[in-house]
């Protein structure tokens, strides 16, 4: 098992991702929008511990997944295992934004922190690859439970595998995950595996994010 707490700054987020996920598309919010995503940067930044974890199995664990996924790791060797958050003190947070009731803050931050949950995902991936480097290995896109036809229940089985050992993440009885700022998922590992570009060719799931980001003008 591989674990890592990472700081904001290790995360490497700029203004301009903030507000792509925000919608804005390569354009500029206002100014007093602008204003109050850098005041909840400077919050954020002094408290959270956004982790992630990963171990690798030999075996393709007995999830249902779908011809799709199953496509792209078709020529694995291994597979990682991941799971990655932007941590329980960002979720109280969010809470804590959602009491007040000012509904640019609640807007600005949960953008934030689903910013915050794929760049760690992103450097999951790097220290990934880093471990597998040495076999000459190389990794495919990830790939989580709710998407590409993985139905989200598939994360009460990978869950299990992890033994206990999620980064603090637990889930639901309808398997989404808290804190809800979090990703896991499966990534195939192995000498012939290939990372591609997230295209919609890939799959038909309309509200995917990877899809929200591909129609941007």
């Amino acid at each position: 098992m591989t674990q890592k707490i990472l700081t904001y700054e290790e995360l490497g987020i700029t203004d301009a991702d903030l507000y792509e996920q925000m919608g804005y598309h390569g354009l500029l919010p206002d100014e007093k929008t602008q204003a109050e995503a850098a005041a909840i940067i400077r919050h954020v930044r002094t408290i959270i511990r956004p982790q992630f974890c990963f171990f690798v199995a030999r075996e393709l664990p007995a999830f249902d997944m779908g011809r799709i996924i199953l496509r792209q790791l078709r020529d694995s060797e291994a597979y990682a295992l991941f799971i990655c958050t932007a941590g329980q003190l960002f979720e109280q947070y969010q809470q804590q934004l959602k009491t007040e009731g000012d509904m640019v803050r609640i807007f600005i931050a949960d953008a934030l922190g689903s910013v915050i949950a794929e760049k760690c995902a992103d450097k999951m991936e790097e220290s990934l690859q880093e471990s597998i480097d040495k076999l000459g290995w190389k990794h495919t896109n990830r790939f989580s439970p709710g998407y590409c036809g993985w139905h989200v229940s598939q994360q009460q089985l990978l869950f299990s595998l992890f033994e206990g050992k999620t980064c603090g993440v637990t889930l639901t009885d309808s398997s989404l995950m808290v804190p809800i700022k979090s990703v896991s998922g499966i990534i195939g590992i192995g000498e012939k595996v290939r990372r591609l570009d997230y295209t919609c060719g890939l799959c038909d799931f309309k509200q995917c994010y990877k899809r929200k980001k591909a129609v941007s003008p």
